[in-house]
């Protein structure tokens, strides 16, 4: 344990997945209330003596962290935690289990299997239309490059709940989808936009039901091919 600035104090990391134990580290002055949302954290150089890591494996943990929204960066303001953590604590828990893949795949499963049955009864005829737009833009895409279609036409189903007890979760739940997207190695365009088509159909239709099965389908799918890479390294 090192203590610096009187107040807070950290747990030195092992050298093993240093960037994830950062993380923890970090989010633990939350959970133990040594510092509060809205709070700054010590500068680099202090996290980096309390820690015992190098400036990269900070740098890697502290962009980690701004991607999912629990810390704000500025150059000459410092690092702070953000306001809002307190009513968005999906976030926080998705940084505690940055590097549990298989956990972080049914955290996404089990949000967009609700999401879309709700979608199904809330959906847009704007909304349809620009999702079917995705569809097409990944039928039509070049060198299989439809990453930002593919987590347009989740985004876009994520919003259609209409809902603001749900919209806090919407940006952790599409950090997900980066995340799985870059273990993908090989992508299938033709099956993607399958998938994609069975579940629009379902929106089109008003089917909850048949939305939720052809949505599990999905995923179900992404998880075997993702699961088999983690497993494999």
């Amino acid at each position: 344990m090192v203590e610096l600035r009187g107040s807070v104090e950290l747990e030195t990391v092992k050298r093993n997945t240093l960037p994830k134990q950062v993380v923890d580290s970090i989010v633990q002055l939350l959970i133990s209330g040594q510092l509060k949302p809205g709070d700054k954290l010590p500068s680099e150089m202090e996290l980096i003596d309390m820690l015992g890591v190098s400036r990269p494996v900070l740098r890697e943990a502290l962009s980690s962290l701004e991607a999912l929204e629990v810390i704000t960066r500025k150059t000459r303001g410092g690092t702070h935690f953000n306001n809002k953590i307190g009513s968005n604590p999906f976030s926080v828990m998705l940084a505690l289990s940055i590097g549990n893949l298989p956990a972080i795949i049914e955290a996404r499963m089990a949000l967009e299997l609700g999401l879309v049955a709700i979608a199904a009864e809330k959906i847009t005829s704007e909304q349809l239309n620009r999702l079917k737009e995705t569809i097409d833009e990944i039928a039509g895409s070049v060198d299989n490059n439809y990453g930002e279609a593919d987590k347009e036409f989740h985004r876009i189903i994520a919003l259609s709940a209409n809902n603001p007890i749900i919209e806090g979760m919407i940006d952790p739940l599409l950090i997900t989808h980066d995340k799985m997207d870059r273990q993908v190695r090989e992508r299938e365009r033709d099956v993607t936009v399958q998938f994609h088509t069975d579940i629009y159909n379902a929106l089109v239709n008003r089917d909850p039901q048949e939305a939720f099965t052809h949505m599990y389908r999905h995923l179900s799918y992404v998880r075997k091919k993702l699961l088999q890479v983690y497993q494999n390294e």
